[in-house]
C-alpha cells in the first residue's frame, strides 16, 4: 500500500504517521486485502482538526471518509471508523467484485469543470455570450454497473452523485444523494439500448 499522510498548515509527526499506517493496514487487510494507494489529509479549522481518508483499493473502487475532533488522533480515528463501517457493510459485494472479471467495458466521456458563480463574482470569468468559462477539460470513464453496485460505489466514495451505464439495458443512469437522506435514481426511458 502506498500511503501518503499530508498536513495542511499542520506538522504531521512520525508517531501520527505510524498510527495512521497501522490503523489503515489493519482495516484494509481485514476487509479488502491490500489497497493500491491511500491519501490521508489532516487540517485544522479553528479549534477542530479534520481528517480525510481517500483510498484507491481496486479497479474503479474508491473510498473516502471524513472525521473531525478537537485533536488530530481522534479526528483520524473517526474517519477510519467510518471507513471501516462502510467496508463492513459492503464486505461480501467487494469480495465478489474482486473475484469476478470486469463485465462490460466502460464508456469514455468528456468531463468539463466550469467556473462557478458566487455572490461576489462580477462575471469576469464568463464568455462573451454569457456562458460560464470552462476551467478544465479531461477525459473520464462511465462504468457499466448494476444499480446496487452504483449505490455501493457512491456510498464508498462519499459522492453526491454518480452517472453509470446500467448493465441491465445499457442506457445511461444517474443516482444522487437526496436532501432527505434517501438516494434518487434517474433512468430515462429514451436512453435505453436496443
Amino acid at each position: 500500500m502506498q500511503l501518503s499522510v499530508k498536513g495542511k498548515q499542520l506538522d504531521v509527526g512520525d508517531a501520527l504517521r505510524t498510527h495512521v499506517d497501522e490503523s489503515l493496514s489493519r482495516i484494509l487487510d481485514k476487509y479488502f486485502g491490500d489497497a493500491i494507494e491511500v491519501i490521508v489529509t489532516l487540517s485544522r479549522d479553528a479549534h477542530l482538526y479534520r481528517a480525510v481518508v481517500s483510498a484507491h483499493v481496486g479497479r474503479g473502487i474508491h473510498l473516502e471518509a471524513h472525521g473531525e475532533a478537537n485533536e488530530p488522533y481522534p479526528a483520524f480515528d473517526a474517519a477510519a471508523d467510518r471507513l471501516s463501517k462502510r467496508l463492513r457493510r459492503y464486505k461480501r459485494r467487494l469480495r465478489d467484485h474482486n473475484s469476478k472479471p470486469a463485465e462490460g467495458a466502460s464508456l469514455p466521456a468528456q468531463q468539463y469543470i466550469l467556473a462557478g458563480e458566487g455572490p461576489e463574482d462580477s462575471g469576469e470569468e464568463s464568455s462573451a455570450d454569457g456562458q460560464p468559462a470552462v476551467v478544465a477539460e479531461m477525459t473520464t470513464e462511465i462504468p457499466t454497473l448494476t444499480v446496487s453496485e452504483a449505490v455501493m460505489r457512491m456510498d464508498l466514495g462519499n459522492l453526491p452523485a454518480m452517472m453509470f451505464r446500467n448493465s441491465a439495458h445499457g442506457g445511461l443512469n444517474m443516482i444522487y444523494q437526496r436532501s432527505d437522506g434517501n438516494i434518487g435514481w434517474i433512468d430515462p426511458r429514451g436512453n435505453r439500448g436496443e
